[in-house]
């Protein structure tokens, strides 16, 4: 049977169509079952507390458990290639962290390539560094930590939770724009890092506030600055770096990533529910204790975001000649 040119087309648009409907069908169902964050660091950690924070909310915006699932070790790089390998279908989801940035460019060896290999969903939050200095460091201002380190050349250890993480690439962008030397000490972690600051082993560290705040209100630690354009709200007494080093900025930068070739749709679907989550007064406030603050966007600005990042850090490891473990 032959059918009129006109009703052949009509099935045949029909036809067309199925594919993209059903797609956002699913898209509008999703999820239908739980859902993985990967966070390639411990339980308890800034990245962990974090992501739990959002995951929550996720969980109960969408009806269904957003599920933390631990993968740490090598700055993010064990849960970055566990999330590149799954199914692009929306239930593995990376915690993207400032550690994905500076991998693109300090591992030279990753089976996978960060911005090609990971779809930007939302960024989370922008998180504040603060620099602290073991009390017996006799400087109270950034200025006076600039000079001391100048007359006293090699006297000044600075610790980090690692090499090539945020508190370490931080403290070297400070010691690139002032010309000053400071000698590296990474340790496995922020915890052991300001044991041994507070116990005075070393003197000065670029940590992520939610860490050392406790430490600085007990007195057990000097707070100088912060390292973010704006003063935080955690610790509103201190002024930026910035203030005294033009142009200085420092901030650990989150966000959800998914497998490449993930659903737009489902992309989508997450982006406006996570900005939902950023903007609402007690989710904002519990990110604000932590020295966070929320950055919403679409998966375009995040993607940008992450590109800009990638570019800030590679300059630094560049200039500091720093090498992978």
């Amino acid at each position: 049977m032959t059918l009129p040119r006109r009703r052949f087309l009509h099935l045949a648009a029909g036809v067309a169509g199925l594919p993209v409907v059903s797609r956002i069908a699913w898209a509008q169902s999703y999820p239908t079952r739980p859902v993985r964050i990967t966070v390639g660091f411990p339980p308890g950690q800034s990245a962990d507390i974090s992501a739990r924070l959002l995951g929550q909310w996720l969980s109960d915006r969408l009806g269904q458990s957003f599920v933390i699932d631990n993968r740490p070790g090598a700055s993010s790089s064990i849960a970055t290639e566990f999330v590149v390998h799954a199914p692009p279908d929306g239930y593995t989801l990376l915690w993207v962290v400032t550690s994905n940035y500076i991998n693109a460019t300090l591992k030279t060896n990753l089976p996978y390539n960060f911005i090609r290999d990971i779809e930007p969903i939302a960024s989370s939050t922008r998180s504040t560094l603060v620099v602290v200095v073991n009390p017996s460091v006799p400087v109270k201002t950034i200025p006076q930590l600039i000079a001391y380190a100048k007359a006293n050349p090699g006297k000044l250890n600075m610790a980090s939770g690692g090499i090539g993480n945020s508190t370490h690439l931080a403290g070297e962008l400070f010691k690139m724009m002032t010309g000053i030397d400071m000698f590296h000490v990474p340790y496995r972690g922020s915890a052991p890092a300001l044991t041994d600051l507070i116990s005075g082993q070393v003197q000065v560290m670029f940590d992520l506030t939610a860490s050392s705040i406790g430490y600085i209100r007990a007195g057990q630690l000097r707070a100088l600055a912060v390292t973010t354009v704006k003063r935080s709200e955690a610790l509103p007494e201190l002024p930026t770096v910035g203030d005294f080093v033009p142009g200085y900025e420092a901030s650990a930068v989150g966000g959800f990533g998914a497998p490449k070739g993930t659903p737009v749709e489902i992309i989508q679907k997450l982006n406006v529910e996570i900005n939902a989550g950023l903007a609402d007064p007690d989710v904002r406030s519990r990110y604000a204790a932590l020295g966070s603050v929320p950055n919403l966007g679409s998966p375009a600005d995040f993607g940008k975001l992450i590109a800009d990042e990638t570019e800030k850090w590679a300059k630094v490891i560049k200039f500091a000649g720093i090498k992978s473990e």
